[in-house]
């Protein structure tokens, strides 16, 4: 009886090691290419970061090179580099709350039923499918001051005295809190809040088509106006939606390069952290450096993510 007990038992252990096996052997193929493609890059980017590479270098660095803080000191003592960074946080600031303040206003307008209303929720994607090459272009030309189809009509019909020049350095102060805004700025923020805002348009149009009916039917019952039924109705439906909007929105902005760069070059104040990365890597040949100010650019992400979870997220989660 015990013999056989034991059989049944090595028998039930090799079912659950062939069972791991088949699970490791599903895994692999996603587990390599995870560190192939993110793991790895990230370790070399590191690396980088701590030691004197330049781009004439890079074929006979090794993993084990000489450390130093140099390209940190090099990275914060950089002329503008604090000032990109209070940029950077305007610019995801700025574009992530216009951004998804534009998709639940669409949102809002499109959730019941109308003539048309399949046609418009599709040209409501067009600005995130279209290639960012393509807009940015665009753009350019409708806001350009010597042809652009923007300062023609302002001229024309608005009562502008002179042709505005959009992506420049001109700036214009914040009414009560005396902060001088560079006009180019404002000009890719709202080109990040008209590029993204069908990205919040769908998770928001999604949240409020599944609202009951009875919730509101009810309010109006009870002579709730319609900025009541927003307010104590939709939105708190909406607010956890609209924390995972905020946070996914403001990594990718904060992120941002190929928009900034299309549009100004990082020129006009618009120089973002990402874009100096960038002219670190091709205009000083310096990887090192360049790989250090990712290095601070992700640290910082990171504290702010850190934030968001340590104060936020627990709330959201609670409401949902």
């Amino acid at each position: 009886m015990s013999t056989d007990a034991g059989a049944t038992r090595r028998r039930q252990l090799t079912l659950s090691q062939r069972q791991n096996r088949a699970g490791l052997g599903f895994v692999s193929p996603t587990l390599l290419i995870v560190v192939v493609a993110v793991v790895l890059p990230i370790a070399w980017t590191v690396l980088l970061a701590f030691q004197h590479a330049k781009l004439v270098d890079i074929q006979g660095m090794s993993f084990l090179g000489h450390w130093s803080l140099d390209n940190f000191d090099a990275v914060f003592t950089s002329p503008g580099f604090w000032q990109s960074l209070w940029t950077t946080l305007a610019y995801t600031v700025g574009g992530t709350a216009g951004s998804i303040l534009l998709g639940l206003t669409a949102a809002l307008a499109l959730r019941r039923p109308f003539r048309g209303r399949a046609v418009l929720r599709g040209a409501m994607l067009l600005p995130y499918v279209a290639p960012v090459v393509a807009v940015a272009f665009v753009w350019e030309v409708a806001l350009s001051p010597q042809y652009g189809i923007v300062n023609a009509w302002g001229t024309k019909f608005l009562g502008w005295d002179r042709p505005i020049a959009f992506l420049t350095a001109r700036s214009y102060e914040l009414p009560g809190v005396h902060w001088h805004i560079p006009l180019a700025l404002f000009t890719v923020i709202a080109f990040e809040t008209w590029r993204y805002f069908p990205f919040a348009f769908l998770f928001l149009l999604a949240r409020l088509q599944a609202v009951p009916d009875g919730l509101e039917e009810a309010a109006v019952v009870d002579g709730a106006t319609p900025t009541q039924r927003f307010r104590h109705i939709l939105l708190p439906q909406l607010m956890p939606v609209i924390a995972l909007l905020s946070v996914l929105r403001f990594i990718m902005t904060f992120n941002k390069f190929d928009d900034v760069y299309l549009l100004t070059g990082g020129g006009s104040g618009t120089d973002v952290v990402a874009v100096r990365v960038y002219d670190f890597l091709t205009a000083r040949y310096d990887i090192g450096a360049a790989a250090a100010q990712a290095l601070v650019l992700a640290v910082i992400l990171m504290a702010l993510l850190g934030v968001y979870f340590a104060f936020f997220a627990k709330k959201v989660q609670e409401e949902a």
